[in-house]
């Protein structure tokens, strides 16, 4: 199946042959790392220097899924983010919006109200049986990410015979889906974390490639997580080195967004993802050395 590289949203095509960068906007007290708890009156300030530093989308979430943190109401969460998406909207109404929301009614809300271009569904769909159907008539992109169970429970059922085929096979399954339902603009996230032990990040970060199979644009998102900082055996706050090493990782793996809390720095990994995949010989060149040391002769044939 041919990858599309573009998604449709309320303010044009967003080309997705250059990767993109999600910068991370959180309106919520209890995010897993404090320096993304954004204050709403510093929200639109924050997504400012975001989009300054390259961002193309701006990710803004009023309910926190890291393991343990509380749940808040439908109406708590609409509460969080009416402030942030209205300033937002006021002084970059021409930026690209996705509210992070496993909830039909949290999304139907911010699409009407505050015009947002996309929904992020961290339970692709398994916490509110409504999300397709609302999405579908939004007409809206949707991100449709890979769990199990709810925060509280996910980490209790991160067992797999082969985590990334049957990953790969569920998120197959609900994209045909999604598109049945008249979903036309599905981008696929792994979830790292969510489900997933340490190692079972890695070996899906190791099989990014296949999820090109599905025809859909690929976003990862492990800025700052436990597969940076618990392998390292270090806070959140320390893993940036570590998370744009995986970022760096997953575009040669073929990621096509990459959701960050530190958008220059991800700008600068595409960049560099960028020259070197530009540069890497073709399959059946090797590089060789000349037989005369003294010329250190080295051609590609």
């Amino acid at each position: 199946m041919k990858m599309r590289k573009t998604i449709r949203t309320g303010r044009g095509l967003l080309d997705l042959t250059r990767p993109a960068v999600m910068g991370i906007i959180n309106a919520t007290p209890d995010s897993f790392y404090s320096g993304s708890r954004i204050p709403d009156t510093e929200a639109a300030a924050r997504c400012g220097e975001m989009l300054r530093a390259g961002a193309a989308i701006i990710d803004v979430g009023g309910c926190s899924t890291r393991p343990g943190a509380p749940v808040p109401s439908a109406a708590e969460e609409l509460e969080r983010l009416a402030p942030v998406l209205s300033r937002i909207r006021e002084q970059y109404p021409d930026a690209i919006l996705s509210v992070d929301t496993f909830r039909a009614s949290v999304a139907h809300e911010c699409v009407v109200r505050w015009n947002a271009d996309i929904i992020n569904d961290i339970s692709g769909g398994d916490l509110d049986p409504d999300m397709w159907d609302a999405v579908a008539e939004l007409g809206v992109p949707y991100v449709l990410m890979h769990t199990r169970g709810t925060p509280d429970t996910m980490q209790s059922l991160a067992v797999y015979d082969d985590v990334a085929a049957e990953v790969l096979r569920d998120m197959a399954e609900k994209v045909d889906a999604l598109h049945a339902k008249g979903v036309a603009d599905v981008i696929v996230d792994p979830g790292f974390g969510f489900a997933k032990n340490v190692d079972q990040n890695y070996r899906l970060l190791a099989s990014l490639g296949a999820f090109s199979s599905l025809g859909c644009p690929l976003l990862a998102g492990m800025s700052r997580k436990t597969m940076v900082w618990k392998e390292l055996g270090i806070t959140p706050e320390q893993s940036l080195p570590g998370t744009v090493a995986l970022n760096t990782i997953a575009l040669l793996n073929g990621a096509d967004i990459l959701r960050v809390h530190d958008v220059e720095e991800a700008v600068q990994a595409v960049g560099v993802a960028e020259a070197y995949l530009r540069n890497v010989p073709e399959r059946n060149t090797i590089l060789t050395l000349g037989h005369d040391r003294d010329s250190a002769d080295m051609s590609l044939v």
